[in-house]
């Protein structure tokens, strides 16, 4: 990754999001926070009266909610960064073209993509994280511990979804991975609820998701909940997820542009 080239990139992408930051607001703050509250103390109360004490593992729903949720967003945030603007950039903008003959070159571009899109996952774990400490869902000091897995699952989920979006002519496809891959994922990969609770196959299913690792190093690191695999084997699926991405990014993306 060429370094100084990767810092334009993402300052480009800076200047334009100072401009555009409120038509995002929503969606990526608001959103998160809001259905947090709406499931972990509207639906979570009815819940914790169901469960009863000691409530569900022990917490109230909430707490279990909190960490799953603010992991979750994060992929979403990363998904986003890598579906439409990836097309916009190389199909409708053609922003990707001039980067590449710029000085920065292909490294560059996919490196500030990246980097940006870290960013972009951090600000929405951190705004989330803030408001799950402000409900007492978690303490400040895990809102801190947990946005670098808010980061490392966004970037497991940028990485592939770029390479995806850069061999694609239209947004049907993406629509289709939000619908079909994405969805699905958010809902079945303990988040909401233990895994334990799916049948056989389709818990089988849920623990190759990158979100299922995320969401069990997220309550391993918020709230000391012993998980399945060691957090060492939960960061290092992550990361590979990642750097597989990355590459399929690189190697998609030199070939769509002719570099």
């Amino acid at each position: 990754m060429q370094v100084p080239g990767a810092l334009r990139v993402v300052e480009a992408n800076a200047i334009a999001y100072r401009r555009v930051w409120k038509g995002s607001a929503f969606s990526s703050f608001a959103t998160p926070a809001l259905f947090l509250v709406a499931m972990g103390l509207g639906l979570g109360s009815l819940v914790d009266r169901g469960t009863g004490p000691p409530g569900l593992e022990g917490l109230s729903y909430v707490a279990f909610l909190a960490p799953g949720l603010l992991v979750a967003s994060a992929m979403h945030s990363g998904a986003a960064e890598g579906s439409f603007p990836v097309i916009a950039g190389m199909k409708w903008t053609r922003t990707y073209h001039s980067v590449v003959a710029s000085p920065a070159g292909t490294r560059g571009l996919i490196g500030g993509h990246f980097i940006w899109a870290g960013i972009r996952v951090l600000m929405v774990s951190v705004v989330f994280g803030a408001v799950a400490a402000g409900l007492g869902a978690i303490s400040p000091a895990a809102v801190l511990a947990l946005a670098p897995i808010g980061i490392l699952i966004g970037l497991a989920t940028v990485a592939p979804m770029t390479a995806f979006a850069a061999s694609r002519e239209n947004t049907e496809a993406l629509t289709a991975v939000f619908r079909f891959g994405i969805l699905p994922m958010y809902l079945f990969s303990g988040t909401f609820f233990p895994i334990t609770q799916l049948p056989d196959w389709l818990r089988s299913l849920a623990t190759v998701t990158p979100l299922w690792h995320a969401v069990e190093l997220a309550r391993r690191v918020a709230l000391g909940h012993d998980s399945a695999l060691p957090a060492w084997q939960h960061v290092g699926y992550l990361v590979l997820v990642f750097v597989v991405g990355a590459a399929l990014t690189f190697r998609r993306v030199s070939r769509r542009l002719n570099v």
